[in-house]
């Protein structure tokens, strides 16, 4: 994949929008037992959204240049986007304005400034790690490094938490629900996708996991999108065991295109005795980096 098609992006993914919605959904009678199509049908979009159907066909063919937020607030609520969806939207439609040809690309970090990583070292009780818009993992504190050295495991750098999750097969160990993570996976790559859309490295990633994964290749297609700021995340450790995690994600303000992710359990819960179980191992594995670097004084 040497590039993403911006026509196809908008064209598949406004359709796909359309398919889902019935007319009983959209407040709109459903004449006769037998429509054509799945989902409104396209005159029933351009008139939910106040446009004519010769607009929206123009939009649904994947041109998206020229739309103003009006309109697209209005496409929006015709086709009953929620709050990610709707950012794809204005992203695809940025993408397609003046000026955003592939020259125009914004950087992803691929790292971090040495106080971003003074404070996840000062978080000593729980996993904290830094990612960036393409699941690289960008830096991590002592707790992470040891809770993903499934991930960490393979020596490419940077380590990808979605290459590890459909191209590994430990991953379907490390991870107990697999297939719901490697979905919010694929829709937050395809969100970052029209957030970024001239991004080599994604560009990349997107091939390689297109051309390896038959099963990527069907979520991708989805054109499913989402955030992923917060939840519960259950990881089996190979050596600790299962742990059930409460994550929290956020973007930081200082570094645009980082996300910290931070995972904590309850106290007295068998997770919270499994972090510290994690942390003395995590001791035990540092100190034999340090014996095994230390030079021989026999």
């Amino acid at each position: 994949m040497s590039q993403i098609d911006h026509r196809a992006q908008v064209r598949e993914f406004l359709s796909s929008r359309r398919a889902r919605i019935t007319p009983e959904q959209a407040g709109l009678p459903a004449y006769g037992g037998n429509r054509r199509v799945k989902g409104l049908r396209r005159e029933e979009v351009a008139m939910l959204a106040g446009v004519s159907i010769d607009y929206y066909v123009r939009m649904e063919r994947g041109n998206l240049s020229g739309a103003s937020d009006s309109v697209l607030d209005a496409l929006a609520r015709a086709l009953q986007l929620d709050e990610a969806e709707r950012e794809h939207l204005f992203a695809l439609a940025r993408a397609a304005g003046p000026g955003q040809g592939p020259r125009r690309r914004r950087a992803t970090p691929t790292t971090v400034r040495p106080v971003i990583q003074q404070v996840l070292d000062a978080i000593t009780d729980a996993p904290a790690w830094v990612r960036n818009g393409r699941h690289d993992i960008v830096a991590m504190n002592r707790l992470a490094r040891a809770l993903y050295a499934p991930v960490l495991a393979d020596p490419r750098r940077p380590a990808n938490t979605t290459r590890f999750l459909y191209l590994n097969e430990a991953a379907r160990d490390f991870f107990v629900d697999w297939d719901r993570i490697a979905n919010d996976a694929a829709a937050m790559l395809r969100l970052e996708a029209g957030r970024n859309p001239h991004d080599r490295a994604l560009i990349e990633l997107i091939g390689e996991l297109s051309t390896r994964s038959e099963l990527f290749r069907q979520r991708w297609a989805s054109h499913d999108v989402q955030y992923h700021r917060s939840g519960r995340k259950r990881l089996r450790h190979p050596v600790i065991g299962q742990l059930d995690l409460n994550f929290e994600s956020m973007e930081l303000p200082s570094e645009p295109g980082l996300t910290l992710n931070v995972y904590t359990a309850a106290p007295g819960t068998p997770t919270a005795d499994g972090l510290k179980m994690l942390a003395s191992w995590a001791a035990t594995q540092d100190l034999a980096e340090v014996q095994q670097a230390a030079p021989d004084q026999s």
